[in-house]
């Protein structure tokens, strides 16, 4: 059954092309995720999906299927003041929550028949199930009471509030930007688990990439306004992708060698540049963007000479602190030493934003001592710090930081050259800051932080509105980085990648120490989990059946590896038999061909030794 579709669809803002003419269905059972550069039209692209912005002309055509539930989640939800929690989730037009609502409204009157009849409407439509639904929703994602006014909430708690509201009419197609901004580590794996059900159709915008490939079947890329399609998971599309770029290799060797001859006379142009000479140099950056395309900055491979960071750092000595009574951090001690990458996790509400807070100096502790090192630069990317100028230039707010990053052997990068590794060309450079969209903000956020090469880097949810290409380009930096490191996301890959060990803190204030990045944090909690089960469970046959199912998902895992690997290989096989020796993809393919029997032999090893061991 059909959906969505879309089809002939074109938008631009001024000169800038965000859609041409592009086409898109979604069908039931498709899990369909969008990924693009920051300011490359994906949120316009969902806005026009759910139907609350239009596409420019009259020849487009728009088909939204009315016989299903449809809800649509935006990256920044309205929500109305003045209304309770409650009254936000119950305001819908949907049926099947009206019953609710009459009944809560009865509540609030105190009139008998009115309850009654209330009660009888819930009765009548068996709505107790939903009350239970929306009681469960709340819990997960740790909304207040019922009663708890709008105005009142954090923005992330709106972001949560709005997502419960969307899940509680129980949709059959999910419209969804950004939906894991603003949630914790754990309401993340719930509402992974929760949209990876069957029934469930989605279209959404996510950054996380373990989410990509636990949940979409179909990856869809924005690029320069057209839509290229991928089936698969995230890792299917990092695949096919990677195939995609190598067949354009050709192209794009032609076109550099147009571009050094370009850069040549850039570099022996007068300082006193004609329009006509302008007019060329633009050119040439345009087309060298065109060239790299979102994949051509990712390697970000910088000799950073970093301030000298000494062999005092930051201490913390038996450290608390209190907001209202509550234990946010009891009694906690820890010397940061050199190259530390430490990973900060816990529920929304557990302190640590106030952690990182007390680490910079912002906040006082309760008792104990914090001790920050005479040489310690920090850099601190906050949440909620996001306060850029509006009325500035791209290349004014990084060069008001600093001009330049010193490199290894007297080099320096210039606020220039370090803007375009992070995907800012120079014509970009020259726009304002109030034409950026969300993404690009954070982008230009995340470099005012780095211009200032600090050696003790802090990043409070970083990963928030940030693009895939960002996160990559971002994570290389990182990897590169020599001093201290502390993190706070719920970007599980993100954290896996760059954290080797994990701060966990507990409802208590009590702070444990997990060694590893935040995989086996999780892998840990789990064994913890296990240990602490009845005797009952640990022993006997338990175990063993527990390992069985371990073993049989894994087998499972595999057969469908080995099933797409087959199905990979026969159309290669049928390219090779209708295509030439010298076809431009006969090489690619052949080596794509040994990849792939290759991985079928160790793939099949590996389920003979999980059948041996059944």
């Amino acid at each position: 059954m059909n959906y969505l579709t879309l089809e002939d669809v074109s938008l631009r803002y001024g000169e800038k092309v965000l859609l041409d003419n592009i086409n898109l269905k979604v069908n039931q059972g498709d899990k369909i995720a969008i990924v693009a550069r920051n300011g490359s039209g994906k949120t316009t692209l969902l806005r026009i999906a759910a139907g609350t912005e239009h596409p420019e002309g009259d020849h487009y055509n728009y088909w939204l299927n009315k016989e299903i539930r449809t809800a649509y989640l935006p990256q920044e939800p309205e929500i109305v003041e003045g209304h309770t929690v409650l009254e936000t989730i119950l305001d819908s037009q949907d049926e099947s929550l009206q019953p609710l609502r009459a009944f809560y409204t009865a509540q609030k009157s105190h009139d008998e028949k009115e309850i009654n009849h209330a009660l009888q409407l819930m009765d009548e439509h068996k709505a107790w199930d939903m009350d239970n639904t929306v009681k469960e929703l709340m819990g997960k994602f740790k909304l207040p009471d019922f009663d708890f006014f709008t105005e009142k909430l954090s923005g992330g708690q709106k972001k949560r509030l709005a997502l419960v509201k969307v899940l509680c009419s129980k949709p059959d197609f999910l419209i969804l930007d950004e939906p894991t901004n603003h949630l914790d580590l754990e309401m993340v794996e719930w509402l992974e688990k929760y949209l990876s059900q069957s029934s469930i159709s989605l279209l959404m915008v996510t950054h996380d990439r373990y989410f990509l490939n636990n949940v979409c079947n179909q990856i869809i890329e924005l690029e320069h306004g057209s839509l290229i399609k991928y089936q698969g998971d995230y890792e299917d599309y990092l695949e096919k992708k990677e195939l995609r770029m190598q067949n354009l290799a050709t192209v794009r060797d032609k076109t550099n060698k147009m571009l050094r001859k370009e850069l040549e006379w850039v570099r022996r142009m007068p300082k006193a540049r004609t329009t006509k000479s302008k007019s060329r140099v633009d050119r040439y950056y345009e087309v060298k963007e065109s060239v790299q395309g979102p994949e051509g900055p990712g390697e970000l491979e910088l000799e950073i000479d970093m301030q000298r960071l000494g062999t005092k750092i930051l201490e913390l000595h038996h450290v608390c602190k209190s907001f209202g009574g509550k234990k946010i951090i009891e009694q906690f001690s820890y010397k940061f030493k050199l190259k530390d990458r430490v990973g900060i996790v816990g529920p929304n509400g557990t302190g640590k934003t106030s952690l990182l807070k007390m680490f910079t100096g912002q906040l006082k502790p309760d008792q104990g001592k914090v001790i920050i090192g005479d040489t310690v630069v920090f850099g601190y990317y906050e949440q909620d710090g996001l306060m850029l100028r509006e009325d500035k230039r791209v290349i004014e707010v990084v060069r008001e930081i600093a001009d330049y990053i010193p490199l290894k052997k007297g080099r320096k990068l210039s606020a220039e050259s370090l803007l375009e590794k992070f995907l800012f060309t120079r014509p970009q450079q020259q726009v304002f800051v109030s034409q950026l969209s969300g993404g690009e903000k954070r982008r230009l956020y995340l470099l005012t932080i780095l211009i200032g090469n600090p050696n003790f880097i802090i990043l409070d949810e970083p990963t928030n509105d940030l693009d895939l290409i960002t996160l990559n380009i971002l994570e290389n930096f990182l990897m590169e980085f020599e001093g201290v490191l502390l993190i706070v996301s719920h970007d599980r890959f993100f954290m896996d990648r760059l954290v080797e060990h994990v701060f966990a803190l507990q409802p208590n204030g009590e702070i444990r120490d997990y060694p590893g990045n935040y995989s086996d944090y999780r892998n840990a909690l789990e064994k913890e989990k296990y240990l602490r089960a009845p005797s009952s469970t640990v022993t006997g046959q338990a175990a063993p059946r527990k390992a069985d199912d371990a073993q049989r998902k894994e087998m499972q895992k595999l057969e469908k590896q080995l099933d797409k690997l087959e199905e990979e290989k026969k159309k290669l096989l049928t390219y090779f038999s209708e295509s030439s020796f010298d076809h431009p993809d006969f090489q690619v393919n052949q080596l794509r061909l040994n990849e792939i029997e290759q991985r079928k032999e160790e793939t099949e090893l590996r389920w003979m030794e999980l059948a041996d061991g059944m």
